[in-house]
């Protein structure tokens, strides 16, 4: 099994706030008493931290629910509960984090030590000292702590690379970035030798630096899923420069130009937004027999079908094996990279708007459905959110849910869609009876 994970499913929780607590005083030297139950503390951020020594998100294989830790519940003498420490879990640089059920991007961890709040924890319930008034001076309602943010999230990770090499299996790249780099890729004489991407530190002689990444070898139908497909291009996004490996020699069969018509092709249909990216095509195997003959072919063809208007791209005939045309290439790349700019991976519709943790005064506050046993069903984030920070223990505190409800308007919208003196209302799973 491959060491090597680049796509995970998770779970988040966040705590939930601290219950608030009723309490009264019981000194000697006070009168009459007094509320004095505190508030209880917040609930613990699920909170995703960028650690350089990762490098894929094999973590979460073993390991997809993360919860954070509850608030204390408050206490008496006015005292608050301790709230909960965050959990941190750490992902590796060039994760991207989607949200499941909508599929918009939460957001791109690319730098090292990079923070972001997957979940937020809800905050503490107040106690009964906060809604103490002249007219009620001794309240017994408290609050229960806020739910924590609860999300199915997809981590992505996406290799971090200035440089990436493409081409079809076997035609050197391995064997490329072995030679100008310290990495030691697995290289072979069989297809789809590397099946993991591999990354290594170039320094050139002028002493630029750039990191490549060798990724593994396309063929025709990979953006549709084909051999390796979408595992490996989802890694060539964050690239700034491709370089085009070509098998100069056609020790295979095939024809140099159709080699390189297909690769574009697959990166066009996998995302247009790769065409962007400056190409330097790598004319390698210069050492065989006929590579020289079957450049210059390539070279013809690639002038007779370029726009005439069109910038031809770089083509450097190299031997990773001689290390012939080396230095040039590496030149010419760190030259091309420094006036490249850093691409947007995503455009504004896919990434999720920034999070708003208040109420949407826009938003209905409540929905009404029948359920299969003629049961009403009130649901709603605004009528669940009070629901659940409602302490049914506590008459007073039922009572003031009932005028909430009825502040909202949901005993009028119940009358007007035919509920009847009698009838069961549900939220979640506690039932009650609607009373005319």
């Amino acid at each position: 099994m491959s060491m090597f994970l680049d796509t995970a499913k998770i779970q988040v929780k966040a705590g939930n706030g601290g219950d608030g607590m009723v309490a009264f005083r019981r000194e000697k030297y006070v009168p009459n008493g007094g509320p004095w139950g505190g508030d209880g503390g917040r609930g613990g951020n699920v909170v995703f931290v960028v650690d350089e020594g990762l490098r894929t998100l094999m973590d979460f294989r073993y390991n997809r629910h993360f919860k954070a830790q509850s608030g204390e519940k408050g206490m008496t003498k006015g005292m608050h509960g301790r709230g909960a420490e965050d959990l941190i879990v750490r992902v590796p640089q060039g994760t991207t984090v989607r949200d499941a059920e909508t599929g918009k991007v939460l957001t791109d961890l690319v730098e090292n030590g990079q923070e972001f709040i997957v979940a937020r924890g809800g905050r503490g319930g107040r106690g009964n000292i906060r809604f103490a008034t002249p007219k009620n001076p001794a309240p017994e309602i408290s609050e229960n702590g806020e739910p924590g943010q609860e999300r199915e999230l997809l981590l992505e990770l996406k290799v971090l690379a200035d440089v990436g090499l493409v081409g079809f299996p076997s035609v050197g790249k391995s064997t490329l970035l072995s030679v100008i780099t310290a990495a030691k890729p697995k290289i072979g004489a069989y297809h789809f030798t590397t099946i993991v991407p591999n990354l290594g530190m170039v320094r050139t002689h002028s002493g630029e630096s750039f990191a490549v990444a060798d990724l593994p070898g396309l063929i025709e139908g990979a953006s549709q899923g084909v051999g390796l497909g979408t595992q490996f291009l989802r890694h060539i996004e964050r690239t700034r420069v491709i370089l085009h490996v070509i098998d100069m020699s056609a020790s295979e069969g095939r024809d140099p130009y159709e080699d390189y018509l297909a690769i574009n092709k697959e990166l066009e249909s996998y995302n247009l937004r790769l065409m962007e990216r400056p190409q330097i095509i790598v004319a390698n195997k210069m050492d065989m027999p006929d590579s020289s003959e079957n450049l210059k072919i390539f070279k013809e063809k690639l002038s007779a079908n370029y726009d005439e208007f069109a910038e031809l791209p770089q083509i450097f005939p190299i031997s990773s094996l001689t290390k012939q045309g080396l230095a040039t290439l590496l030149d010419a790349t760190a030259e091309l990279l420094d006036k490249t700019p850093e691409f947007l991976l995503y455009d504004e519709s896919e990434m999720e708007e920034e999070a708003y943790y208040g109420f949407d005064e826009e938003a209905p506050a409540f929905e009404i459905s029948r359920d299969d046993d003629a049961t009403w069903v009130l649901s709603g984030d605004k009528l669940e959110k009070l629901f659940n920070m409602t302490n049914f223990d506590r008459d007073e505190a039922v009572m003031k849910f009932a005028r909430q409800l009825r502040g909202m308007g949901v005993d009028e919208a119940l009358r007007a869609r035919g509920a009847k003196d009698g009838d069961l209302v549900r939220i979640g799973k506690f039932e009650f009876e609607f009373v005319d």
